[in-house]
Parts: structure tokens; sequence; C-alpha cells
């Protein structure tokens, strides 16, 4: 198997990833922040906090 390496402008890699995110529905994008939320406090203190402030923002292109 060869490896591929592809180089990619950070502006572009910016768009790629806006354009991912946009072609996925909201429950989808959820479930990931959900998914990465439990990632992060399950690494850092070992346990799910029972409440989550549930703000999101949305970030200007």
């Amino acid at each position: 198997m060869a490896m591929v390496v592809n180089h990619v402008k950070m502006e572009e890699e910016d768009r790629l990833d806006v354009e991912f995110w946009l072609n996925k529905t909201p429950s989808e994008r959820l479930a990931e922040v959900v998914r990465l939320r439990r990632i992060y406090f399950m690494g850092r203190d070992g346990y799910f906090p029972d409440k989550i402030e549930k703000v999101a923002h949305k970030r200007k292109l």
C-alpha cells in the first residue's frame, strides 16, 4: 500500500472542513459534538458531567 500526501493551503483546508460539516445533517453534527465532549471529559476527569451548557457559536467565514 502506497502512502499518499496532498499539500493543501490552510485557507483551502478551512473551506473543505466547512463544506464537509455543512453536508452533514444537524443530528449528525450534534452526535459528533456529543462524542467529542464525552472523549474530552472522560479523558480529563474520568466521568461525563450530568449537565453541560447548551450554547453553540457559529464561526464567521
